[in-house]
């Protein structure tokens, strides 16, 4: 049986997941990508055990096409959540690493 930390972290891993995969591929311009981070903290917000949730949108990365949006990719996404599982916190991101050219989730505590 896992540990109240265990789980904790897990849902902490959920919860980035979630916005990951749910979100990527999102059409976003310079325009709307402030309201895009309020929809994915909002909606991530609603979520079990979540304390909190902070999103930003590298907008430097963000390429507009003739069309004038683009499309979010991963490495442009860096989010913070704190979870609370039953008294037990985590914090936990997801953040773009140079290193490896991929974005990587990762425990903070």
């Amino acid at each position: 049986m896992p540990t109240k930390r265990e789980t904790a972290a897990f849902e902490a891993g959920i919860k980035l997941g979630a916005i990951y995969h749910q979100f990527v591929g999102s059409p976003v311009s310079a325009h709307t990508a402030e309201s895009l981070e309020t929809a994915i903290k909002e909606s991530i917000s609603l979520q079990p055990h979540v304390r909190s949730v902070s999103v930003e949108i590298d907008r430097d990365m963000l390429r507009e096409n003739v069309f004038g949006y683009g499309e979010l990719a991963g490495k442009m996404i860096r989010a913070l959540v704190e979870i609370d599982y039953d008294g037990e916190k985590v914090r936990a991101k997801l953040e773009y690493d140079q290193k490896t050219d991929y974005p990587l989730m990762s425990l903070l505590d």
